[in-house]
């Protein structure tokens, strides 16, 4: 596989978006985010959608540019329509909206509607963190097509319905838990296939309920299943709540409409941490805590015992030091996109 530089890849990504008309402020929000799920090892999040996402912008289910419609407004609380623009623009201009509101009221909350997939979720909380307060966000793709089964059936009827908390610290990395409320990612199963890569026990089954390990049985009418093997009923329960703050109470709805496009509804929320406390009486005690959890003796299999955003934070460090891999049929389609749009001379070789 090759191995590129965070800098490169945001440069191809960059370059690309905006040859498919994508206005330059958008095209770098969205280069950064796809090449930061590289960085921290959520490869499934990554570039791997930049095809997938020209794709979208020819159909017309991203909108670049489209206006950012704020359709109801309170001290503590907003309604925004991302009117099918870019996922990670709208996002991240309504996590800045629920920061301010939580600057001054405490508490803030806001929901999304109409926008494109929002990729991974951790890059918002930790937008709050970074300014002193817990976030947390939720995501789902209302009446869009599915991919998990609920506990105890077989059939699609839930999304990957992921959530994300983040918690300001004095520690080197973000207290982040970022998960999907189903057994994997539905982007890890499409980085299996294009590795060519069996995936675990448990974490789909084929289209007649079968357990799998061939990715292909996915796309092929199977289904993913709920975190928690045995114990998924407490990953269904995780997901149902998530579909309603994202799903029903955005107004997406629920359901399953094979024509719809990719929607993430999202609900996010701030609390300010020193409306309740004094906020570095409270980063020093997440620290302290984090570390008292670290002194448990690793069991067997284990080098030592990590705190929830841990792993994402060293992987960065390595992947800045030693670049980011890419398995060679994602960068192959990336490459035949560059020369397609006649941006391959513009992006340069990886330096």
């Amino acid at each position: 596989m090759p191995v590129f530089t965070p800098e490169y890849l945001e440069k191809v990504a960059y370059h690309i978006y905006c040859a498919k008309g994508t206005p330059a402020d958008e095209s770098e929000i969205v280069a950064r985010h796809q090449v930061k799920a590289n960085l921290v090892g959520h490869d499934s999040h990554g570039v791997i959608h930049i095809p997938e996402y020209c794709e979208r912008i020819d159909r017309g289910h991203i909108v670049p540019g489209a206006p950012f419609v704020v359709e109801s407004d309170t001290p503590t609380t907003a309604v925004i329509n991302g009117n099918w623009g870019f996922g990670f623009v709208v996002t991240e201009k309504a996590t800045r909206m629920v920061i301010e509101k939580a600057r001054t009221q405490g508490v803030a909350a806001i929901t999304v509607h109409l926008q494109s997939h929002i990729g991974r979720l951790g890059d918002y909380p930790t937008m709050i963190l970074n300014e002193g307060m817990i976030g947390m966000i939720t995501a789902d793709s209302g009446a869009g097509p599915k991919a998990v089964a609920p506990f105890g059936g077989r059939a699609r009827r839930l999304g990957t319905n992921p959530i994300c908390m983040g918690i300001p610290s004095d520690l080197e990395g973000p207290v982040l838990l970022d998960m999907a409320t189903s057994a994997v990612a539905a982007g890890k199963i499409g980085l299996a296939r294009n590795r060519n890569e069996a995936v675990p026990v448990g974490w789909i089954i084929d289209k007649d309920g079968n357990p799998t390990t061939d990715p292909n049985d996915y796309p092929a009418g199977g289904a993913i299943l709920p975190v928690g093997a045995d114990q998924g009923h407490k990953g269904y329960g995780l997901s149902f709540m998530v579909e309603i703050f994202s799903g029903l109470l955005t107004g997406l709805g629920f359901g399953i409409d094979p024509q719809a496009r990719h929607n993430d509804g999202v609900f996010v929320v701030a609390f300010d941490v020193e409306k309740f406390r004094p906020l570095a009486d409270f980063k020093t005690e997440v620290k302290e805590f984090a570390e008292f959890v670290k002194t448990s003796p690793p069991a067997a299999g284990f080098s030592e015992v990590l705190y929830p955003g841990e792993i994402e934070h060293l992987t960065e460090k390595r992947r800045r030091a030693e670049g980011i891999f890419v398995e060679d049929e994602t960068w192959r389609q990336i490459t035949e996109l560059m020369h397609e749009l006649g941006v391959a001379e513009t992006v340069g070789q990886p330096g």
